[in-house]
Parts: C-alpha cells; sequence; structure tokens
C-alpha cells in the first residue's frame, strides 16, 4: 500500500513538472509583415516583392509570420485570389490581421462577411510557446460598427484577462498604430480616436502586453510607452519613408524581446 502510494506521488510529480515545462517560455522568433496590399505599389511589383518575402522567410523558417492588414488594395475575389495563392507557398503558419483596404474604412456586414469568407476571422487568439498572441480587427476601434465593435471589445477584454490569468505574456497585431507619437494626440486618419486609444493603452497596461505590432503607415514607427513596445513596420508594397522593402523578425526570449529590419533582396532598380 505505502509502496503504490509513493509511486504516485512520484507520477503525479512527474506529471506537473512536464505541465510547467510545456507552459514555461521558450525562445523562438517570428516575422513581421505589413500592407503587402497587392495593386498599391503596381500590381505585378507588388505581387513579385510579396513572393520575394515569401521566399526569403523560408529561408529564415521562423515559428510563424503575422501579416498587420491591407493584404490587397482593392477587396476582390481575383486580388485575394492572387494574395492566397502566394501565401500557400509560405512553409510556416501565417496569422492575419484585416487592414481597411480589406473590409473598409466604414466596415458593414458586406465588407466583412466576404472577409470572413474568403480569408478567415477578423479577430482571433493564438499561443506559441508560453506567449500569447490576440489579433485584432483594428477598423472596428477606428469607426463604431453597430454590433460588431461593441462585440470585439468584449471579446478583446475579456480573451486578456484570460490569457494574463494564465502569467502568459501578450502581443497584440493590428492594422492602425494605437498612436503616432504620443498618447495624448489628436485623431488623425492613422491612429484610433482618443477615447479608445485610451481604453486599449489601460487594457494594456493591466494585461502584461509586451508589444502591440501594426502596419498602415507605410513607413517605420516605433514607440515605447510604458515599456510596452509599439512597431508599425516597413512594407513590402510601398514605402512613404524611402526605406527599402521588407519584414521584421522578431526574437523572443524569457529576457529580451529585440526585432530587427530584414530587406528584400531585390535589384537596386527594384528598391527604388
Amino acid at each position: 500500500m505505502i509502496l503504490r502510494l509513493k509511486t504516485f506521488i512520484i507520477v503525479g510529480l512527474l506529471a506537473f513538472c512536464f505541465s510547467c515545462a510545456e507552459k514555461a517560455q521558450q525562445p523562438f522568433s517570428f516575422v513581421q509583415l505589413c500592407d503587402t496590399q497587392l495593386g498599391m505599389g503596381g500590381y505585378e511589383h507588388d505581387i513579385m516583392t510579396f513572393k520575394q518575402a515569401v521566399e526569403q522567410i523560408n529561408e529564415l523558417n521562423p515559428d510563424f509570420a503575422v501579416i498587420c492588414g491591407d493584404l490587397v488594395h482593392n477587396a476582390t475575389d481575383s486580388s485575394y485570389s492572387d494574395f492566397l495563392a502566394i501565401l500557400e507557398t509560405l512553409k510556416v503558419p501565417s496569422h492575419l490581421a484585416p487592414g481597411n483596404h480589406d473590409v473598409g474604412n466604414v466596415p458593414n456586414d458586406t465588407t466583412l462577411s466576404f472577409y470572413r469568407k474568403t480569408i478567415g476571422e477578423d479577430y482571433f487568439d493564438f499561443q506559441n510557446k508560453g506567449y500569447s498572441f490576440i489579433v485584432t480587427n483594428t477598423q472596428l476601434w477606428k469607426v463604431d460598427v453597430a454590433n460588431e465593435s461593441v462585440k470585439q471589445d468584449k471579446w478583446f477584454e475579456e480573451t486578456l484577462k484570460i490569457q494574463e490569468a494564465k502569467k502568459l505574456p501578450i502581443f497584440v497585431i493590428g492594422h492602425y498604430p494605437i498612436f503616432l507619437e504620443n498618447p495624448e494626440e489628436e485623431e488623425k486618419y492613422y491612429n484610433i480616436p482618443p477615447v479608445k486609444r485610451k481604453w486599449i493603452l489601460d487594457l494594456f497596461k493591466s494585461n502584461n502586453v509586451l508589444a502591440y505590432l501594426s502596419g498602415h503607415t507605410h513607413k517605420l514607427l516605433v514607440n515605447n510607452y510604458e515599456n510596452i513596445q509599439f512597431v508599425s513596420g516597413e512594407t513590402t508594397s510601398k514605402n512613404f519613408d524611402d526605406r527599402p522593402y521588407g519584414f521584421r523578425v522578431w526574437d523572443v526570449s524569457s529576457d529580451t524581446i529585440q526585432h530587427h529590419f530584414v530587406p528584400l533582396n531585390l535589384p537596386k532598380v527594384e528598391q527604388e
């Protein structure tokens, strides 16, 4: 009886240790792509640069890639078909956030249904090696869409709290930057309205958010607020700040979170 009890305790302790090991944060890397936006910089050009980005990402072999919205410039069956055909050649998992060019500046039932049917969920979460990633539809923050915005808000707040309760560090992915230079700035085309912005930032601060990744600006934008990183990266379609086309690689470990730019290997004339 005592021997069986000891065996039971040992097995239980081993199971507990394995469970803890599975939950422990492990180092990994992932890619941040912004505004593939087929048609923004010239349709054939954007096809070519997106293909090149996928080729280089496959060589790097990160854990996964996120695309921070504006998958295409005009959301049609044809453009999405071209986008998905290239995406299928990516050898690592991909997670997509919608942009304003994907669901409209003012989303409605038609644009949201088309995106959800053609691409997939417009907000969701996933985990990787002890970290949580929450992908959002920032167009539902930029404008108040009947029924849809409040639904995402409720889901977002609940999801943050669930992941924080699990002690999972959190990355949030979206399209619009929350702010451009200052959390107190006025609303502009490229940021989130002040009232909604404050609500989001307060949730970030209280729920262990490490970083917010976005696109939309078509130029590099890096900020730090309350030790939270905010990064809008370079695109593969058209950059307004004359930076090269490319993407960002994030290297994540328990004590550091770093990101660096990887330019596309293109002929010089294509970079201009």
